[in-house]
C-alpha cells in the first residue's frame, strides 16, 4: 500500500510539472537560464579543482596515510576513522557536495562502514568560504564582517552535528573490523600508503583520466539539479504553492519571534539556498539578526536542491539517506542559534574585517572575497568549457583505444 502511494505521489508530481511547464514556458527557461548560469559561472570552475584533487588523493593512497595520523582525533570526537578528516576538510574548503562524494568514495574503498559513512556524510557537506563570505555576506548584504558570524555559525555548528551523530548507530558497532590502538607513527601510515596505491592496478593515465572523467559526471549532475531547482521554485511561486506555504511558515516564525515577512524567503532558501539568500537580504522590513538567523538555518539546512544532489551520488553505495537529512535540520538549528549567540561578540563588537583593512562601507569591489566572485564571473565559463573538452577528449581517445584493441 504505501508503494502504491509513493508511486501515485511521484507520478502525479511529475505530471503536475510538465503540465506546468507547458504553461508558464518563458517563466520556466528564465529560471532554467539563471541556473545554468550559476553552475557554469562559479559551481563548476570552484568545485572541479577539488573533486579532481580528491579522486587522485584517494587513488594514490594520500588519504589512507592520512587516516592514520587522524585515527586518534577523528575516532573520538566523531566515531568515524581517520580517513574522515580528509572528507571534512575539504567539504569545509570546496562546499557541498564535495563531502557526500568523498564519503561515498571512501565507503567504496571500504575504508568506511556503512554506519560509518552515514555519520561522516551527515557534517561534511558545509557551505564554502567563498559562498559565504563571497555570495552571501558581500555580494548580497555588501557586509564583510557579516561572514566572520555566519561562518562562525556555520563550522561550529556542524562539528557540533558531527559530535551528536557520533551516537548514532551504535548497536551497529559490531559489524566494524577492530579498531588498531597502538599510537600511529609517519612510518606506518606510510606503509599504509603504499599497500593502497599497490593494490590500485590502474596505470598513472588511467587514475588521472578516471578523476577527470568521475569529477565532470558528478559536477554534470550537479548542474542539473540546481536548474531543476531553480525552475520548481519559480513554478512553485508563480502557480501560487510558495505564498501558500509560506503563509504556514510565518506561524512558525511568529512563534519564535521573528518577522513573519521573511516566510517567504525562508521558502524559498528551503529548495535553493542562493535564491533564499538573496530574498532575504532584500527584505527591508525586518531587523539585521532575525535576517542573520535565517541565512545561518538555509545555510545548515542546505536546501532540498544540495540534498536531492547528496542523494544522488550516495544512491550507488549502501548509505543511507535518512541520518544526512536529519543532520541537516539539525544544523540548521544549531546554526541558528549560535547566529543568536555570537551576534554580538563577532559582528557588532567589530567594525571592520578585511584583509586589506579597508572599511566595510567600501563595499564588495575592496574585499578579496568579492575580487574572488568577479574574476569567477569572467574566467569560470571558460574553466567550465575546457574541463568539458577535456572530458570529451578523454571519453574519444578512451573509446578510439577500445576500438583499436
Amino acid at each position: 500500500m504505501i508503494q502504491k502511494i509513493k508511486t501515485i505521489l511521484l507520478s502525479g508530481t511529475t505530471v503536475f510539472i510538465a503540465f506546468s511547464l507547458i504553461k508558464y514556458p518563458d517563466q520556466a527557461f528564465e529560471a532554467s537560464l539563471r541556473g545554468l548560469s550559476m553552475w557554469w559561472e562559479v559551481v563548476f570552475p570552484s568545485l572541479l579543482p577539488f573533486f579532481i584533487t580528491a579522486e587522485l588523493l584517494i587513488g594514490f593512497g594520500v588519504v589512507k596515510f592520512i587516516g592514520v595520523l587522524f585515527e586518534p582525533i577523528m575516532r573520538p570526537l566523531f566515531k568515524v576513522p581517520g580517513a574522515g578528516s580528509f572528507a571534512w576538510a575539504m567539504g569545509m574548503a570546496s562546499g557541498y557536495p564535495t563531502g557526500a562524494k568523498i564519503s561515498a568514495r571512501l565507503r567504496e574503498e571500504e575504508q568506511l562502514s556503512q554506519v560509518e559513512a552515514e555519520r561522516l556524510v551527515s557534517f561534511t557537506n558545509a557551505s564554502s568560504p567563498l559562498f559565504i563570505f563571497g555570495a552571501v555576506s558581500v555580494g548580497f548584504f555588501y557586509d564583510m564582517k557579516l561572514g566572520v558570524l555566519l561562518a562562525a555559525s556555520h563550522y561550529i555548528g556542524n562539528a557540533l552535528v558531527g559530535i551528536c551523530m557520533r551516537f548514532y548507530g551504535r548497536d551497529s558497532e559490531h559489524s566494524r573490523t577492530k579498531v588498531e590502538k597502538r599510537k600511529p607513527s609517519i612510518i606506518q601510515a606510510f606503509r599504509e600508503m603504499h599497500r593502497s596505491r599497490m593494490n590500485d592496478q590502474r596505470p598513472f593515465g588511467q587514475i588521472v583520466g578516471d578523476a577527470v572523467l568521475n569529477s565532470i559526471k558528478t559536477l554534470v549532475m550537479v548542474g542539473g539539479f540546481i536548474i531543476l531547482f531553480s525552475v520548481i521554485t519559480k513554478l512553485l511561486f508563480i502557480i501560487g504553492v510558495s505564498p501558500l506555504i509560506a503563509s504556514m511558515l510565518a506561524y512558525v516564525l511568529k512563534v519564535l519571534s521573528l518577522p513573519i515577512e521573511l516566510a517567504l524567503p525562508l521558502f524559498s532558501g528551503l529548495f535553493e539556498i542562493t535564491q533564499g539568500a538573496k530574498a532575504i537580504s532584500q527584505t527591508e522590513t525586518a531587523n539585521l539578526l532575525a535576517k542573520f538567523m535565517v541565512v545561518s538555518f538555509i545555510l545548515g539546512f542546505n536546501g532540498f536542491s544540495v540534498q536531492a544532489q547528496v542523494a544522488s551520488i550516495i544512491a550507488k553505495t549502501d548509505i543511507r539517506f535518512s541520518p544526512y537529512f536529519f543532520a541537516r535540520i539539525l544544523h540548521g538549528v544549531f546554526a541558528g542559534i549560535l547566529t543568536l549567540v555570537l551576534f554580538k561578540p563577532l559582528y557588532l563588537n567589530r567594525t571592520s574585517f578585511d584583509f586589506k583593512g579597508v572599511p566595510v562601507s567600501n563595499g564588495p569591489a575592496d574585499s578579496t572575497w568579492g575580487n574572488i566572485m568577479q574574476y569567477l564571473d569572467i574566467a569560470g565559463p571558460v574553466i567550465t568549457f575546457s574541463g568539458l573538452l577535456l572530458a570529451a577528449l578523454i571519453l574519444i581517445n578512451r573509446l578510439y583505444k577500445k576500438r583499436g584493441g
